[in-house]
């Protein structure tokens, strides 16, 4: 059975109960997350043979992060242990207007101190045929920057399909250059990229004209948009834009385009109200792609597949989503009321 390897950071995540600003009491509840993590663990819920690459300290807190993945059935046995801090992230869960907050605490973390020689990606690769990192990667330090465009570099030499969400987190990138200094070399180097519309402006240096602030997105700016992408990067064989129209912070519009060499589509969209947690929305969306591209029939299907699996994910508290590839196929199927199933 061939794995899907994915690559970043895994954090613990302390969020406020319910709708609670943070501290405003004494209580915190602590999971772990992390884009490539959350990815990986989607797949394996999907049933897919996964491992996920990171950097952990060989002390309690990097245990427990090691046993949660594990707990999904995750291959942890490439981690390298060292450092002495899991990074850390504050979310608190916004309510009507007000808007959800991220607050980072990773700056020292273990991830911080790989570089390109750290891990052996002819070991991982070994019996791999899917690589996916992110554009959060990169903006943590030089090493770990250079241990992504190393592990992209050898996925390519050994024919892995090589996928990576840009993900542009301005707060991020502080230690010496800037997004769009790095990522058009990790650009190059991919089969499929997931962005949207900052991601193309602040990471790749695009001029686009796209405004998410309306309330309704215009289909056919996208189109502009990732053709625009397609022309830049000979190598990509397709690019993926998600679509939150956000009305509020409890009921968005989720959807999402495809575009390919030959061809553009469309999703159908999910009007998501009494959203549970949005964190993680994007990256159920892409192991949803990933999924989809490798197990079903077209192009169209694989998009429809990841848009379900994304909206599902709204409904689940934590960063990982924890529901199974039947019932992402439900949902694709039309199966949205609801009703108790026994």
């Amino acid at each position: 059975m061939s794995c899907y390897v994915t690559f970043g950071e895994i954090m613990l995540r302390l969020s406020p109960p319910e709708r609670e600003v943070l501290f405003q009491s004494d209580r915190l509840n602590a999971t772990f997350g992390g884009a490539e993590s959350n990815v990986a663990v989607s797949l394996a819920n999907f049933g897919e043979k996964t491992r996920f690459v990171t950097a952990l300290p060989d002390q309690q807190i990097g245990w427990s992060a090691m046993r949660s993945l594990n707990s999904f059935g995750v291959d942890t046995s490439f981690i390298s242990r060292r450092g002495q801090r899991v990074g850390i992230y504050y979310a608190e869960t916004g309510a009507a207007m007000r808007p959800s907050k991220v607050i980072y605490d990773r700056t020292g973390s273990s991830i911080c101190e790989v570089d390109g020689d750290t891990f052996d990606w002819d070991a991982i690769f070994k019996d791999a045929k899917w690589f996916h990192t992110t554009g959060i990667t990169p903006a943590l330090s030089a090493g770990a920057c250079q241990a992504v465009l190393t592990a992209i570099k050898k996925a390519r030499e050994k024919g892995l399909t090589v996928s990576c969400d840009l993900n542009y987190r301005k707060k991020l990138w502080q230690w010496g250059k800037a997004a769009h200094e790095v990522m058009p070399e990790v650009a190059a180097g991919l089969d499929v990229m997931i962005a949207n519309e900052e991601d193309c402006q602040k990471a790749l240096g695009l001029k686009l004209d796209v405004d998410v602030h309306s309330g309704s997105l215009d289909v056919e700016q996208y189109r502009a948009m990732t053709g625009q992408v397609l022309d830049r990067y000979p190598n990509l064989k397709m690019v993926a834009v998600t679509l939150r129209e956000s009305h509020s912070v409890d009921w968005n519009g989720w959807s999402a385009v495809l575009a390919t060499r030959d061809g553009f589509f469309h999703s159908r969209k999910y009007e998501i109200r009494d959203i549970v947690d949005r964190i993680g929305g994007g990256d159920s969306f892409g192991a949803g792609l990933i999924w989809g591209l490798n197990n079903l029939p077209g192009h169209g299907q694989a998009l429809e597949f990841a848009v379900a699996a994304s909206a599902l994910k709204h409904t689940v508290y934590g960063d990982f989503n924890r529901v199974t590839k039947d019932e992402v196929l439900a949902l694709m199927g039309g199966d949205s009321s609801g009703r108790v199933q026994r």
